[in-house]
C-alpha cells in the first residue's frame, strides 16, 4: 500500500489536480510540507504516549503520507529508504546484531 500511495503523491506532483490535498502541499513547498511532518510526528509521540491504539494507527498513517510527501517533493524514492534500511540490516549481520 506504500508504494500505490507513493505514486499515487508522485502523480499529484506531476499533474496536480483541482482540489486536492495533495497538490497545495506541494504547491505551498518545503517548510509547509515539514511543518505538516512534524506536527503528526508530535501527534505520533501523543498518541503513543496516551491514546489508545487506533488513535496510535491513525496518527502513524498521517505521519507516513506526509513523509512520502516530503520524499516526493524532494525527488527521493520510497526505493531509495528501503535501500538504506537493507544496507544497514545488512551491517548488522556482518557484526552479529
Amino acid at each position: 500500500m506504500l508504494h500505490k500511495l507513493f505514486e499515487i503523491i508522485r502523480a499529484r506532483k506531476q499533474n496536480p489536480p483541482p482540489g486536492s490535498y495533495t497538490a497545495r502541499l506541494f504547491a505551498a513547498g518545503e517548510d509547509e510540507i515539514l511543518k505538516k511532518v512534524g506536527e503528526e510526528a508530535m501527534e505520533v509521540i501523543l498518541a503513543g504516549k496516551g491514546q489508545n491504539d487506533r488513535r496510535l494507527i491513525e496518527e502513524s498513517a498521517d505521519l507516513l503520507y506526509h513523509l512520502l510527501v516530503l520524499l516526493a517533493y524532494r525527488g527521493v524514492t520510497l526505493g531509495d529508504v528501503e535501500a538504506e534500511l537493507r544496507r544497514r540490516h545488512a551491517g548488522k549481520e556482518t557484526r552479529g546484531g
